[in-house]
C-alpha cells in the first residue's frame, strides 16, 4: 500500500468530520429555516397543481398546471388591487418619509422649549394599539365621506409615523454635533443642514424606514378591511384573497396559492433589490467624532 493510499482515507475521514461538525453547529438555524421554507414551498408547490391534485392532498404537480395564474384575473379583479395596493403602499411610504425626517431632525439637532416632553409624547404613540384610535378615526373619516377609499389609508402617512420618529431620532443623534455646527457658521439654515449634511448621511436609515413603512401598507389587512372593506372599487390585495375563498373558491386551493404567490412576489423582488440598503439601514451606528 502506498502513502497517497493511506492518506486518501484520511483526508476522507477529516472531510467527514468537518461535514458533520458544520451541520451540529448550523443545525438549529437550518431547522428554522426549514420551519419558514417548507410552507412557502408547499404553497408555490399548490399553485401549480390542478384542482383535483390540490383537493388529494399532493406535494408534486403533475402535471404542472401554469394556467392558474391566468385565471386569477378571471376569479378575481386582480389587476385593480393590485393597483390599489400600489397607491396605498408608495404613498403612504412617501408621506411617512417627508413628514417623519423633519420630525426627528428637530427632535435630535434643535434646542426649543418642551422638546423631550414632545418626544415622550411620541414614545407614548408607539405603545397605543392601532384598535384603540380606530373608533374615533372611523367617525371622523364618516363624517368627511372618506370611508369607501383609500384616502383614510395614504393620508395618515403624512402625519408621521411615531417609530419612523423615534428611529430616525436615533440615527440623527449618532452624527457628530461638529458637523451641523460649522454649517450653522457658515450661515446654513435649519432646512439646509437637514438637507445637504445629514440626509446624505443617513440615507441607509432613511430607505430602512421607507421599507419598513412599505412592506407595513402591502401586507396590512385590518386597516383596508376596515375603511374598504364594502367598497367594490378600493379594495387591496390583502382583503381581496380573503374574498377570494368567499366567492365560489372556497375549494380552489390551487387558485388560493397561486393569488398569494403573485401577491407575494413583489415584496421578494423589493427585498432583495434592496437587500444591501436595507441591511446597511438596520446595522448603520453613525461616524463617531
Amino acid at each position: 500500500m502506498t502513502t497517497l493510499d493511506v492518506r486518501l482515507p484520511r483526508r476522507r475521514v477529516r472531510r467527514g468530520r468537518r461535514v458533520l461538525h458544520l451541520l451540529a453547529e448550523h443545525a438549529p438555524a437550518v431547522a428554522v429555516a426549514l420551519c419558514f421554507l417548507l410552507p412557502l414551498t408547499i404553497g408555490v408547490l399548490t399553485a401549480f397543481m390542478t384542482q383535483h391534485q390540490a383537493g388529494t392532498g399532493a406535494l408534486w404537480p403533475s402535471p404542472w398546471e401554469f394556467g392558474n395564474f391566468r385565471k386569477i384575473f378571471s376569479a378575481m379583479p386582480f389587476g385593480r388591487d393590485l393597483v390599489n395596493t400600489m397607491l396605498y403602499a408608495g404613498l403612504s411610504t412617501i408621506g411617512t418619509v417627508i413628514s417623519s425626517v423633519p420630525v426627528a431632525y428637530a427632535l435630535a439637532r434643535m434646542r426649543w422649549k418642551g422638546r423631550e416632553a414632545f418626544f415622550l409624547v411620541v414614545l407614548a404613540a408607539m405603545m397605543i394599539p392601532a384598535q384603540v384610535t380606530s373608533l374615533p378615526l372611523y367617525v371622523l373619516y364618516s363624517h368627511i365621506g372618506w370611508v369607501g377609499t383609500l384616502k383614510p389609508l395614504i393620508a395618515p402617512g403624512f402625519f408621521g409615523d411615531a417609530f419612523s420618529i423615534f428611529l430616525l431620532r436615533q440615527f440623527f443623534l449618532t452624527i457628530p454635533d461638529e458637523l451641523t455646527e460649522a454649517a450653522r457658521l457658515d450661515g446654513a439654515g435649519e432646512l439646509r443642514i437637514l438637507w445637504q449634511v445629514l440626509i446624505p448621511m443617513t440615507r441607509p436609515a432613511i430607505a430602512a424606514v421607507g421599507l419598513f413603512s412599505f412592506l407595513y401598507a402591502w401586507n396590512d389587512f385590518y386597516n383596508p378591511l376596515l375603511y374598504t372593506g364594502n367598497s367594490q372599487g378600493g379594495q387591496t390585495l390583502a382583503v381581496a384573497l380573503t374574498e377570494l375563498a368567499k366567492n365560489g373558491h372556497q375549494n380552489a386551493y390551487e387558485l388560493q396559492m397561486a393569488a398569494s404567490l403573485m401577491f407575494l412576489l413583489p415584496i421578494l423582488v423589493l427585498f432583495f433589490l434592496a437587500q444591501k440598503v436595507f441591511v446597511e439601514g438596520i446595522t448603520l451606528t453613525g461616524i463617531k467624532g
